[in-house]
């Protein structure tokens, strides 16, 4: 698998977290690969063959070539039919919701086709220019271009529900409701209202995405030694609330995720 992420331009950067692209040549014994929510909003282009995720066991969709990818809450399973291409924009949880008029609550847990989003004749434009297009970086210049015409000041995120996210990321997902809104907390039900519009899933679930991450890293990285001090450093009130956490976003233990191979494509990412 060949990964490789770029960074935004400067007047993108508080909104779009990284560009990526991921190569991985046709290979006869393909394997299912799980996705584990991460807290981001992407829109991503298949430029290779076409990639199933699956609903089910036994049941899959083509993901569409050109979509937006919005808050997962669950994982999912997805397997390519054969040369993978993918260029692909990884937005920041408030980010996308500056260039789209649509409510972002309505993306979640799904793909939707950007022509939905962005119109048909603006869409297909903007996909026949990524797919013409003769290397990564002439991609992100296209891409760039797009969103600095989409972004509009009129459309900005409330301030508290970016507010929140920040604390969240910077706080790697523990930090409280409560703490983060200190004398504002009569305005915690409109927190609760805007942040599911603006971000797709509510404050305590992107809390939970974000502290895995953490715990997730450290796993990789065996930046520690034992799950009761990955636990302890990501502040779970002990091993078996992490555990718990930890199975209802990747579906099994985290003494069995390293050399999954149905993870290696999770584990790439996280890293």
């Amino acid at each position: 698998m060949d990964y490789q992420t770029f960074q935004p331009h400067p007047d993108l950067e508080s909104l779009v977290s990284c560009y990526w692209t991921l190569e991985v040549p046709d290979e006869n014994d393909k394997e299912r690969q799980q996705i584990i929510p991460d807290g981001c909003i992407e829109m991503a282009f298949i430029l290779g063959d076409d990639i199933k995720r699956y609903t089910t066991q036994d049941e899959f969709i083509l993901q569409p070539r050109a979509m937006v990818l919005g808050q997962t809450i669950e994982p999912f399973f997805i397997e390519p039919t054969g040369y993978v291409n993918t260029f692909a924009i990884r937005f920041y949880p408030y980010g996308f919701a500056n260039f789209v008029t649509t409510p972002i609550k309505n993306l979640a847990n799904k793909e939707t086709p950007i022509e939905l989003l962005f119109g048909e004749n603006t869409a297909k434009e903007l996909e026949q220019k990524i797919i013409h297009a003769t290397d990564s970086k002439q991609r992100i210049e296209i891409v760039e271009n797009f969103l600095l015409e989409k972004l509009n000041d009129k459309t900005t995120v409330d301030n508290i529900v970016k507010r929140t996210v920040d604390a969240l990321i910077s706080s790697n997902g523990t930090e409280s409701i409560l703490t983060i809104l200190k004398e504002d907390l009569s305005k915690r039900r409109q927190l609760e209202r805007n942040f599911k519009k603006q971000i797709g899933v509510s404050p305590k679930q992107l809390g939970k995405v974000i502290r895995l991450q953490t715990a997730l890293k450290m796993l990789l990285n065996k930046k520690t030694d034992t799950l009761t001090n990955i636990a302890y450093e990501s502040e779970y009130f002990d091993q078996a609330h992490f555990i718990k956490d930890f199975k209802e976003f990747t579906g099994i233990n985290p003494k069995d995720f390293l050399g999954n191979e149905n993870m290696a494509l999770s584990t790439l990412f996280y890293k």
